[in-house]
């Protein structure tokens, strides 16, 4: 179930919620009992690389350090 962060108007409080994402944009209420909520935007860090493609086999192709134009 995904978790959405918010924060408290009133209070300031920053506080999480696991609920379905049917559910994201219902109102939550601050764990001091506020109504006036908003929903932040959260920044996912997901597992895993983005390696680069790897050298073309014999340097062929105008790949190299910086573009093919430097390396001789």
């Amino acid at each position: 179930m995904p978790r959405y962060e918010y924060r408290c108007r009133p209070c300031g409080t920053t506080f999480e919620l696991n609920r379905p994402m049917a559910e994201s944009s219902a109102p939550a209420v601050c764990p001091e009992g506020h109504e006036d909520t908003v929903k932040l935007l959260s920044a996912v860090a997901v597992g895993g690389s983005a390696a680069a493609p790897a050298p073309a086999p014999g340097g062929g192709g105008g790949g190299g350090c910086c573009g093919g134009g430097c390396c001789g």
